[in-house]
This record gives structure tokens, sequence and C-alpha cells, in this order.
């Protein structure tokens, strides 16, 4: 039966050292892996359809309801998002330009570089819940914690709990035009996706801001985005994030216990996994990059079968998040993984 995270958190499940990726690649069925080009298709036709309705009905609504416009663009938005990643790891499509390609073109509306994402992501990957490699959502130590500012502190704390939501704004703006983040082989393809956001935005704002005005920019693009970045942040801080899920230094890592029992599945509203392509069903994505969204309920059946005892599950609902932002705050293992800023502080 799998570990289940409710706001009574059980102990987690040690994965043992003698289980390795391959093992687990091994029980998934061959179906998982295989492309197929008219699923993928629907899924960016699905996602241009409901995007396209939700803008709509932000020019339609009322304003009483222009809340709830907004927040079907950004969720609808982050469809766009879904299926972008499976361009950059190369699961949409058989040819690489074509991956690219689409990537660029959903991303762009989100002012999010492809290339930029791509790398940093494949890092997130590669080191997910290693400590100061990690780059998604690496918690801070407390001994590092203390050496910095105090407003430093309080802007981690902010972004950590009640503003977790815009944690991937800053995550956005700080990583992914920075070119000293990138090896010097990539970086003309990090120029090449920051150039093609960089004329999207040069186009499409002063063309909003002419027919719609200030507020139109404001209306059919800022807050829609927000609203799509509050789900990027939910959805990294729910995959990765545990009272009881650690992050480990380089030496202690093992990849199964963190790609296995480390990244969580959490069942939402299905019209909400529906519009974001399944993305919350994130355990098997971590086991292969190379699963299409579209086959993820697929591989996660059969780790359900063959791996339950290692997985952790939980429903999205307002106590996890709480339970989330209140309680893991700073990653401390001597002290069962986290510990509140308010134990750090009143050193409890």
């Amino acid at each position: 039966m799998s570990v289940m995270l409710t706001p009574q958190t059980t102990s987690p499940l040690k994965v043992g050292s003698n289980i390795q990726l391959k093992d687990i690649l091994k029980t998934l069925p061959r179906e998982c892996f295989q492309k197929n080009r008219y699923k993928a298709w629907a899924s960016v036709t699905f996602s241009v359809v409901m995007v396209s309705l939700s803008y709509g009905a932000i020019a339609l609504a009322p304003w009483f309801l222009l809340p709830f416009a907004w927040f079907f663009a950004g969720t609808a938005l982050t469809g766009f998002f879904v299926l972008a990643h499976d361009c950059g790891h190369r699961s949409f499509a058989q040819r690489r330009w074509v991956n690219d390609l689409v990537g660029h073109l959903l991303m762009l509306p989100l002012l999010y570089p492809f290339h930029s994402w791509r790398l940093l992501h494949n890092q997130h990957h590669t080191h997910t819940n290693k400590l100061e490699l990690d780059n998604a959502w690496e918690p801070y130590e407390p001994e590092f914690y203390a050496s910095l500012p105090k407003l430093v502190q309080r802007g981690y704390q902010v972004f950590r709990g009640p503003l977790w939501w815009l944690a991937s704004v800053i995550h956005w703006a700080g990583l992914h035009f920075d070119l000293s983040q990138f090896q010097p082989k990539d970086r003309q393809k990090v120029k090449l996706s920051i150039a093609a956001v960089a004329i999207f935005a040069a186009i499409a704002f002063p063309l909003l801001i002419a027919t719609t005005g200030i507020w139109g920019l404001v209306k059919f693009w800022l807050l829609p985005w927000l609203a799509y970045h509050f789900w990027l942040s939910t959805f990294t801080l729910v995959h990765h994030t545990a009272p009881d899920i650690p992050f480990h230094k380089a030496n202690e890592w093992n990849a199964v216990q963190a790609q296995l029992s480390g990244t969580v599945h959490c069942d939402y509203p299905r019209w909400i996994e529906s519009l974001c392509h399944d993305i919350n069903v994130h355990i098997p994505h971590h086991i292969s990059t190379a699963i299409p969204s579209y086959n993820l309920r697929i591989a996660y059946a059969s780790l359900q079968q063959n791996w339950s005892p290692y997985l952790y599950e939980c429903r999205f609902s307002w106590p996890l998040l709480q339970k989330i932002t209140r309680q893991c705050n700073l990653h401390n293992p001597a002290d069962n993984c986290y510990q509140t800023f308010r134990e750090f502080h009143t050193g409890r």
C-alpha cells in the first residue's frame, strides 16, 4: 500500500541500496516509451483550443467573473508549458527540430526561453533532491540561511511560505536569462531562445497596449501569466516536498531513492489534470524522461503494481499546501528533514 502524504504524514520508506533505476525501468511496459504523433498533436490542439476559449472568456466575462477566467487561462497556459516540457525532453516528436520548434512556439506566450529552460531542467533531473545541485526547489540549510543578511532571510521566508506561488517567477527571472548559468557550448542556443522571447515581447506587448491599453496588457497577459506561475510553483513544490522527504549531499545521494521515493504523486481535480496533461503524475517522469505525457498514467499504473511500497501519494488540498509551506522551511536532516523558521529563530 502506498504511503499517503496526508496532514498526518507517515514515516518514509527507504529504498534498498541494491535496487537500481534499470531494475525499475525493466518493469515498465514498452508502450510507455512509444511516441504517438496523433496523441502528441491532439494534445497541442486541445491546449490551443482551451487557451483560445479562456481568452474568449476573459474578453466577454463581466468584471466579477474575471478572476475565474484568469485562473482558467493560467491553467490552460500551463498545458502549453507541459507540452513544451515534453519537447525539452525530446519525448514529443522523433525529430529534434520539431521538438525545438514546437517547444519555442509554446513557450513564447510564457516568455520562457526554451533552450534555457531545457538545459537547466535537465540538471534538475540529473540531481533530483541533491543539495547544492538541484536547481528546481532546493531548500536552504540552517547554516546557510543564518549566513544571509536579514533582508534576504525575510525574502526567503516569504517565497518559501505565503508567496510560494511566485517562487517560479524568481526562478524564471534569476536563472534563464543569465548566460553564466550555461556551458559555453550551449550559449548560442540559449541566446537564440532569449532572442525569440525578446522579439515576441517587442511585438506582442506594444500591439496589445495599442489595441487594448495598459489594462489590456494586465488583463490579457499579466494576470493569466501569474495564474500559470501559480501552477508552475505549486506543481514544483508539491512534486518534491514533504516533511519526511530528504535532500542529500552528493556523497550520500541515491538515484532510486530520489527519483522513486523522493518524488510525489499528487491527485488534483480532473479538469486541472486534463488541462495540464497529467504533469501531476510525476514519479514515472523521474524514472524516465523519455515517457511522453500521454503515457504517464500507464507507467504509473505499472509502478503502483510493482513498486507500491516506495511511492508517495497525496491529494491536492489547502491543508496540504499549509503543511508544506509552514513546516518545510529549512532542510535539517538532523531534525527529521525539515525545521520551521519559528523553530530556527527560537532555537527549539
